[in-house]
């Protein structure tokens, strides 16, 4: 029904405005034979700019694409971005940080079109005054908008196939009348995201095989809508909302297990069913005044989030035999599982700018969480048959941050600049648990403080040279579904435990760049990262704190603090037009260093130790990984105009990243070649994507332990898939910059799921 619903709307938006376009191309005709050109990527004091506008990549293209295919940007799993050096990439738009959660947000761009977009800012070591956390970097989107007066727009549709075939359609509207503008999208799609796992672990005198099938069907609608009214010449008004919508119901896990013991081998199904829908929803009010002539500015934001995820899972385990025959069911698990998360926000910021290239920038923010966390899990035992064991555990959390920041940014000649700033973060967090297996689960209370520097240095040496130096020190707070302590099962002897008594880890990070010409690149990058979040397999026959010893070996991926880590990069890059702008490129080499260095020999959460063997003789278990490790990366995105009225394009992307040391193990080499046909006709774009073309973008991490222990993960996401697509843009296209916003609830939007 809902794609019926965007059909609709394509119709009709094409009947109501296709006349409008006319009367702006008759009035541009008498300019078409001038060219302009135009810098498409440059450097900024603190950050890099990829004018979009200039570039022909973005017609067709969705903006999860057009990410890809940025500068410094890239994504292997085709679901999250990273900038060059970083762990994560946080998506800003128009100034404001999206309040999405990560799932939903992916959809979002990828249901967006690419022609909505002015330019891409990437910052990478963001300044005091962005509220951001570990070592992420800032990807803004900078959404067209109206130079005059009246309405343009543009529809696109799209399908994909791979395992599965996938649908997506999009509506986008940009009005504009005096001091209103609005700008509105409408977008939904659906589609099964396929995987085949395989699992194999172990010691030294057990093992476990786990292979098969997973399922998830996913149903999608959302938008945004934005206003913007001029209340004067010096203040404006605007109000963003966002809201997406996901269904997943009947995702399905199938796999076949064979487990091996001293004792013998053992087959068995599991088989797992899950109903989950979410709903995110957020409204940002935001208040500008120009206080002088200058430049100086105050800013005023109100916020509030609502996130919504509702799970239910009947996980189930069937004996069988070596030839995969379906018996008796043994076990079965029931799961409820949801989640809410509101969160209200403010800030306040305040830019001061004085006659002699001297800006002081100051500002606060407070933001105020509750996550609301009231699942059950009933377990069922069939062979024996045993009373139901439940375990409900209403998880409230409830948490403060106040903070402030300071910055002063001066340009002390044509050649040199420089900006020096520091936050004072304040954290009040409370979590408490009405059922919890122990005590300490039951209240567990964090406050503390932190003083985040921030320093970065600028330096033109001419007109074609520049180097730059910053330096960032910043707080990694735990997700919020990472601190809800539940099981999510995947076997009845596999499964992720996430833990509330993660606390917050430090960053420190160090970047030197260099720019030549606007064109090449040379980017250096330092991360050190004390108490890592991450996620550590503990392996073997657990043992409780009072002695006693599980009857199967099992594997738990613990969600907890890991040690130290750094992780040093060192990139050089090119972004340029060649013969005559008929081939455009960005290629990007480098190494990438990371030393890890952490123990974990208990689960945090219960108490448990694990050992070898069940016997007297068994040995306790210790997870270590202190390997180091260096790996190329080469990423290159080329677009190639076939003809001279500039309608065919061809498109070659290919990035190749080489086997690295993460916390899980080693992480084997992944690499995908994409290839791409555009045709533009008059106000329609028709384009064909093949990604993954040599099926190469497949993850395998492989660990093994001088005690024996080892852990293989094989997984295929099917991400070779032929895409066809098709935009249709209406309406006067004369736009200009939106106003750049920077949104009140910005720490909270990357701790969602």
């Amino acid at each position: 029904m809902k794609r019926i619903i965007l059909s609709m709307a394509i119709v009709f938006g094409t009947c109501a405005f296709a006349q409008e376009k006319k009367s702006d191309t008759a009035k541009t005709k008498n300019i078409e034979g001038v060219t302009i050109t135009k810098q498409v990527f440059k450097k900024q004091s603190d950050r890099f700019v990829y004018d979009v506008a200039a570039s022909p990549v973005a017609k067709g293209n969705t903006t999860f694409d057009l990410l890809k295919q940025t500068p410094l940007l890239s994504s292997t799993d085709d679901k999250t971005l990273k900038i060059a050096g970083k762990n994560n990439a946080l998506i800003y738009i128009n100034g404001r940080k999206s309040n999405m959660d990560s799932e939903s947000l992916a959809q979002f761009l990828k249901n967006t079109p690419a022609e909505n977009i002015q330019k891409i800012e990437v910052i990478t070591v963001p300044g005091s005054e962005f509220q951001v956390e570990s070592s992420d970097g800032i990807i803004n989107i900078v959404l067209k908008k109206k130079m005059s007066d009246g309405l343009n727009g543009n529809m696109r549709m799209s399908n994909t196939t791979s395992k599965y075939n996938g649908s997506q359609a999009s509506f986008s509207a940009n009005y504009r009348k005096d001091k209103l503008g609005v700008s509105a999208n409408l977008s939904g799609g659906e589609n099964i995201e396929a995987q085949t796992y395989t699992l194999r672990n172990g010691t030294a005198k057990t093992s476990n095989e786990s292979t098969g099938d997973i399922d998830d069907p996913n149903k999608n609608i959302g938008g945004y809508l934005n206003i913007d009214y001029q209340l004067n010449d010096k203040s404006n008004l605007a109000l963003s909302w966002n809201t997406w919508a996901n269904k997943s119901y009947n995702s399905t896990v199938n796999l076949f297990n064979t487990i091996k013991t001293e004792g013998g081998t053992k087959y068995t199904w599991s088989k797992n069913k899950e109903d989950a829908r979410s709903y995110n929803n957020s409204v940002n009010l935001n208040y500008e005044l120009k206080t002088d002539s200058l430049g100086s500015k105050l800013n005023v934001n109100a916020a509030y989030l609502n996130y919504k995820r509702f799970q239910f899972t009947d996980n189930r385990t069937h004996m069988s035999d070596v030839n995969m025959g379906l018996g008796k069911m043994t076990t079965q698990v029931f799961q409820d599982l949801p989640q809410i998360i509101n969160n209200f926000s403010g800030m306040v910021d305040y830019n001061q700018k004085f006659k002699n290239d001297l800006t002081v920038s100051i500002g606060g923010n407070y933001n105020k969480t509750k996550t609301d966390n009231d699942s059950k899990n009933i377990t069922y035992s069939f062979n024996p048959v045993e009373a139901p064991d439940s375990r409900p555990n209403h998880f409230i959390y409830d948490e403060n941050i106040y903070g402030m920041y300071v910055t002063v940014e001066k340009k002390i000649s044509d050649k040199i600049s420089g900006k020096v700033g520091a936050r004072y973060e304040i954290t009040n967090s409370l979590g408490t648990s009405d059922n919890a297996p122990t005590d300490e689960l039951k209240r567990i209370e964090r406050n503390y403080s932190n003083i985040l520097p921030y320093l970065s240095f600028n330096y033109a040496i001419n007109d074609k040279n520049n180097i730059s130096y910053s330096f960032s020190s910043r707080m990694r707070r735990p997700s919020f579904w990472e601190i809800n302590p539940v099981r999510n099962i995947l076997t009845d002897d596999n499964y992720t435990q996430n833990n509330p008594f993660v606390k917050a880890s430090s960053t420190y990070n160090q970047e030197l760049t260099y720019m030549y010409k606007n064109s090449y690149f040379l980017i250096l990058n330092h991360s050190y990262i004390q108490d890592a979040i991450t996620q550590v397999p503990l392996q073997g026959y657990p043992v409780s704190p009072e002695g006693k010893i599980g009857e199967n070996p099992v594997l738990r991926y613990i969600r907890t603090n890991f040690g130290n880590k750094q992780e040093m990069s060192a990139m050089v890059g090119i972004q340029k037009s060649f013969f005559k702008q008929y081939w455009t490129t960005n290629f990007n080499i480098g190494v990438q260093h990371n030393i890890n260095n952490g123990s974990l020999d208990t689960d945090p959460t219960t108490g448990d130790r694990f050992k070898d063997d069940k016997g007297p003789n068994g040995k306790f278990i210790t997870y270590t990984n202190n390997i180091s490790s260096t790996s190329l990366l080469i990423q290159t995105n080329n677009t190639i105009r076939l003809d001279k009225k500039k309608t065919w394009f061809f498109g070659l992307n290919y990035f190749f990243v080489d086997k690295q040391q993460i916390e899980l193990g080693s992480l084997k080499n992944l690499m995908s070649l994409d290839l791409s046909i555009k045709k533009v006709w008059n106000d329609w774009t028709f384009a064909a994507n093949v990604n993954d073309i040599l099926n190469t973008n497949i993850v395998k991490i492989e660990d093994f332990q001088e005690n024996g222990n080892y852990n293989y993960i094989h997984q295929n996401r099917y991400n070779r898939n032929v895409m066809i697509s098709l935009t249709y843009n209406f309406g006067n296209q004369k736009v200009k910059k939106v106003r750049d916003i920077e949104g009140a609830s910005d720490a909270i939007k990357s701790r969602t799921r």
